[in-house]
């Protein structure tokens, strides 16, 4: 989930970013997990059950039930953030059944031995869908590739958002600077914001301990949101399909370690 974070920047132990590895894992798998269960027909009110049935399993804790900053509505009071179509952000799920070709997108946060982690997905429902869902999907996660691939010690955030705006512009698409990346660790939203283009060289320096939740958000025509009446799902200003890929990294000694890959 994308926000709003004011002055703490947390550097992780050894010990902590080990903690952020099973956090982590748990976040990838069940991403992966209900990617796999999703089809046509499922309500987004089950995909939340489903999350809230394996984050209780996992003795896991929610980043999203209680959670009220001033970009929401009051508490979100639900376990995942589901977007369809023209919903990028903060997706409240509700009573909808998926059809064929919707492009969702699943964003997930939870914290295990007191670390959290975030990730993001998108994909279309019961099919390969367009050629243009494919590039706006894969174009995000090129551009979290290139992030990731710039996050190393020394580095500076301007280095990631300049990497991941360079992609995303390269395939066409406007990038829209009010919600980014995050730092994360015993809290959901921390600094340093990573928004998603920038300029290299500027910014908070990186350093080994630090975690970072990367991530890309495009949508087809614009980059402007508007606030759904819902007060909490962000939508493309046109209508246009959109789509959203995240990863919680580590950085370490060398460069970067992603944690929110799935269980192999």
């Amino acid at each position: 989930m994308t926000g709003i974070v004011i002055g703490m920047i947390e550097i992780l132990t050894p010990v902590e970013v080990d903690k952020a590895r099973a956090s982590g894992e748990l976040v990838g798998t069940i991403l992966a997990t209900l990617k796999e269960r999703v089809q046509v027909g499922t309500n987004l009110l089950e995909i939340d059950a489903w999350t809230k049935e394996m984050i209780l399993a996992a003795g896991a804790e929610s980043c999203y039930v209680d959670y009220a900053p001033s970009f929401g509505n009051g508490p979100f009071a639900h376990y995942i953030c589901t977007g369809v179509n023209d919903a990028v952000l903060h997706g409240l799920p509700r009573d909808y059944k998926l059809v064929e070709g919707d492009l969702l997108s699943l964003d997930l946060a939870v914290k295990l031995h007191g670390i959290a982690a975030d990730a993001a997905i998108s994909f279309v429902v019961g099919s390969a869908g367009s050629a243009e869902d494919q590039k706006l999907i894969k174009t995000t996660q090129l551009a979290l590739a290139a992030g990731i691939a710039a996050a190393k010690p020394d580095a500076k955030v301007g280095d990631l958002s300049y990497a991941m705006g360079s992609v995303i512009k390269a395939a066409g698409y406007k990038v829209n600077m009010e919600f980014g990346g995050h730092g994360i660790g015993s809290t959901m939203h921390q600094d340093p914001h990573v928004s998603n283009d920038g300029r290299p060289n500027r910014g908070y320096k990186l350093r080994p301990g630090l975690l970072l939740a990367l991530e890309p958000w495009i949508m087809t025509n614009t980059d402007r949101l508007i606030m759904d009446k819902d007060g909490w799902t962000l939508r493309s200003a046109t209508g246009c399909r959109t789509a959203h890929t995240e990863h919680t990294i580590a950085i370490t000694e060398t460069g970067a370690e992603i944690l929110t890959l799935p269980r192999s």
